[in-house]
């Protein structure tokens, strides 16, 4: 098979056999049943065939296993024989390999490798920007095997106690990258990121430095007459607020929402979609169909729930259409808003509330037993959510916007 045999793609071929490369001539990655990857040079000296071992991969990389080859081909071009001066071939793979892959080339695979396992884009996102702007510019070119515990505090040390969160989340990323560089044999020894007995011993704990954030929220009883503003905005992004609001639905769920995913008066969201990995049947209320119908009529030809010239609105459109309403909420926070009126003003209980907002259940043994999704329940639910949102009640309710 000839391909282009890059750094990503050696990484991720798995099935043993040998792979060709399409830019150096006889250059060969063969895998092995055990799963080891190893460079040759399949030539022909004198009328006879013969295979040059240049190295192991990923020790050496696909550009330094290139140079190596042509080295030999050229060799062969002046009528020597590569295997009678491997010698300084191997030299020279030496001299090669000690040049390492750099942290910064191989956090940017582990991310675009990782991209699959995430349920919004965000994620990739964040990855990126953390690792960009604090450990690349203190281990970005450094050998992954040079990397020790006094890079990882260089990189912690000046964020830890001023944006704990972040620093947390920072040092739990390069633990992962420098585990997937042990597992792949890029570097040997104590992950210098480890959090557990290690730089436990020398940083404060995370949880002891401040209180959990949550997201602002409004108070429930403020809710009408927020909508009621609400539906006097035009655009799309008014619409997909609304039903957020309605469904209790988390942002990355509402924004990835595909017109296919609707059926019978049920929003079905794949498990990959789903932050606990895990599908997730919505009940949608005559309010919500209406919604879809008029977004539909915006963008006709759009797979989109919600989207602009068939393009799903960006991750920054309900956010800012808050701002414009002059309110510092967010767009998570009525999840919280939907879950203190579930509690305070219904009978309704906590379990079919937690289903409605699709959320894990930490205990394994009550997670066993609810099998079920409770959906009929959860319609009753969401249909009782709805009148209270068009309660005329408090609609005429100063809208009390959390500070």
């Amino acid at each position: 098979m000839t391909t282009n045999l890059d750094y990503r793609t050696a990484l991720n071929l798995k099935k043993s056999g040998r792979y060709t490369d399409s830019y150096t001539k006889g250059l060969q990655l063969l895998i092995k049943p055990s799963g080891t990857k190893y460079w040759l040079l399949r030539f022909a000296f004198n009328g006879k065939r013969h295979e040059l071992g240049i190295g192991p991969f990923p020790d050496l990389l696909p550009k330094d296993a290139r140079l190596i080859a042509q080295e030999a081909r050229t060799e062969i071009a002046k009528g020597q024989n590569p295997l009678i001066s491997k010698t300084a071939l191997k030299a020279q793979r030496i001299a090669l390999e000690a040049k390492k892959i750099t942290f910064r080339e191989f956090a940017l695979t582990c991310i675009e490798a990782k991209q699959s396992e995430w349920s919004s884009e965000k994620h990739a996102a964040q990855w990126s920007y953390s690792l960009e702007k604090f450990a690349f510019p203190v281990v970005g070119n450094k050998a992954l095997d040079e990397i020790d515990t006094d890079d990882i505090l260089k990189i912690l040390t000046p964020i830890w106690t001023l944006k704990t969160e972040t620093a947390s989340r920072l040092r739990g990323r390069l633990e992962w990258v420098m585990a997937a560089a042990t597992t792949r044999k890029l570097r040997t020894g104590m992950n210098p990121a480890l959090w557990r007995g290690h730089l436990q011993t020398i940083l404060p704990t995370p949880t002891k430095m401040h209180e959990v954030r949550h997201h602002p929220a409004l108070p429930y009883r403020a809710l009408p007459a927020f909508l009621a503003r609400l539906r006097n905005m035009d655009g799309v992004a008014a619409l997909a607020l609304e039903f957020a609001i309605l469904n209790a639905s988390r942002t990355a769920e509402v924004l990835g929402g595909l017109r296919s995913e609707i059926g019978n008066e049920i929003w079905t969201i794949s498990a990959n979609r789903m932050k606990a990995r895990k599908e997730h049947r919505v009940p949608l209320t005559n309010r919500s169909l209406e919604i879809l119908e008029i977004a539909r009529a915006i963008d006709e030809d759009s797979i989109y729930l919600f989207s602009k010239n068939g393009k799903p609105l960006s991750n920054m459109a309900m956010p800012m259409l808050l701002r414009r309403l002059d309110s510092n909420i967010t767009v998570h926070g009525f999840r919280s808003t939907f879950r203190d009126w579930v509690s305070e003003e219904t009978p309704h209980t906590p379990e079919v509330a937690e289903m409605a907002l699709a959320h894990t259940i930490k205990n394994k043994v009550e997670a066993a037993y609810r099998r079920k999704d409770l959906l009929e329940r959860r319609r009753i639910l969401m249909q009782d959510w709805l009148d209270f949102c068009n309660s005329e009640e408090f609609n005429n309710v100063t809208t009390l916007l959390a500070a």
